[in-house]
């Protein structure tokens, strides 16, 4: 996958792979049944290539191999160097 996607996105893009390939599904075969074109999933899964699914697609390709978007994501937030500007927020308890 391309450096310069985010590695949330290489992380979704390698766990969609490996669902796939553990199904036994090819790239042509997912991106035709969700409707898109033969290359689509190829695009994405390409080393070369800075093309990323969207929330969209990722329903569509849950659809498709029968599991959840959440089998996709991570148990726990992936923290880059370049997300240090982002604060946790602190929510004040109710009494």
């Amino acid at each position: 996958m391309h450096d310069t996607l985010d590695e949330i996105e290489r992380y979704i893009i390698t766990k969609i792979r490996d669902i796939r390939e553990e199904k036994g599904i090819s790239q042509t075969s997912l991106s035709l049944a969700i409707g898109k074109s033969t290359s689509y999933i190829s695009d994405i899964e390409a080393q070369s290539k800075t093309a990323k699914y969207n929330v969209k697609s990722l329903n569509l390709i849950a659809i498709a191999l029968g599991c959840s978007i959440k089998d996709f994501l991570p148990d726990s937030p992936i923290r880059e160097d370049k997300y240090d500007f982002v604060k946790e927020i602190e929510i004040e308890k109710k009494s």
